[in-house]
């Protein structure tokens, strides 16, 4: 076992970076559909967008990528709000609606993007002084993914000590379990549901920043990350936080792993993991109490 880990530790820690990658997107899609009750699929545009203002703004240097950060955060709450008034008269029509509506506004975001940017995926190098490799156990990894790792790290345990462990996320569950009762206690729940989308908006955008020197911005990223947000999404539990972060990582590795193994299966691990999953949990690994 220690040699086999040895052999492929590079492929593990690639899986724990994309996992944490793929929790940025899938965490905010699961609680916007988990608890608002809509199915988004401009969700992967958000990330693209997020990955092009990190191509447009960073200038190689640690203040440009605060700055491409600030600017994605802010792009990616405006679109939630935008999607939110889009989609809020829809609530009650399902969500067929829903998805037809949001797949049209993605046709649309990436028809724009390719004008603007051009058919092919731009390149993004990360600041100057996160580049280059170091030793890591005997192997050489990238110094950006690792720095990556610990900032997605924090990020995660923020977003569920917010959801999970705070007021505010004990008011959004019981929005979620019984708006009724909390609109009667005088809470504006409309304000508390579209905070959620617009919180889960600006985390994928913040992810197409962070993420946009390991997956870069292009014509079909945003197809890709949104299928691998929904699977982690099926893979974890809808609502849940922890499932997501669970699920992510699984996914993670399933990808990497899969790809440096068994590369003539890699296309079907994917499918065949959530599969599996879904046959022994149909809930998900670890599904939130709310949506279940």
């Amino acid at each position: 076992m220690t040699g086999w880990l040895d052999d492929n530790l590079v492929s593990v820690i690639d899986g724990v970076a994309f996992g944490l990658l793929l929790f940025t997107l899938a965490v905010g899609l699961s609680l916007v559909f988990g608890m608002m009750d809509v199915l988004n699929l401009a969700h992967g545009t958000l990330y693209l967008v997020g990955a092009y203002v990190a191509y447009a703004l960073s200038d190689g240097s640690l203040p440009g990528l605060l700055i491409a950060l600030a600017a994605g955060a802010a792009v990616g709450t405006l679109g939630g709000a935008a999607l939110t008034l889009l989609t809020q008269p829809l609530a009650r029509r399902g969500h067929l609606d829903q998805a037809v509506l949001t797949l049209g506004i993605t046709f649309i975001a990436a028809d724009l993007l390719t004008s603007a940017f051009g058919g092919e995926v731009l390149p993004t190098d990360p600041p100057s002084a996160l580049r280059g490799s170091v030793g890591l156990l005997g192997h050489t990894y990238p110094v950006y993914r690792l720095a990556f790792i610990g900032v997605a790290a924090v990020l995660a345990a923020l977003v569920y000590l917010v959801f999970e462990r705070s007021s505010l996320g004990a008011l959004v569950r019981a929005t979620v379990a019984d708006r009724d009762m909390v609109r009667a206690l005088g809470v504006d729940t409309r304000k508390v549901l579209y905070g959620v989308f617009a919180f889960g908006a600006a985390l994928a955008a913040l992810g197409g920043v962070l993420g946009a020197p390991i997956l870069g911005p292009g014509p079909g990223v945003d197809e890709k990350v949104l299928v691998l947000s929904l699977v982690v999404v099926v893979v974890g539990g809808l609502g849940s936080v922890r499932g997501a972060l669970v699920g992510a990582l699984l996914i993670g590795q399933v990808q990497t792993l899969g790809v440096a193994l068994l590369p003539e299966y890699a296309p079907f691990l994917l499918f065949g993991t959530m599969l599996a999953v879904l046959v022994v949990r149909p809930h998900g690994l670890v599904p939130s109490a709310v949506t279940t």
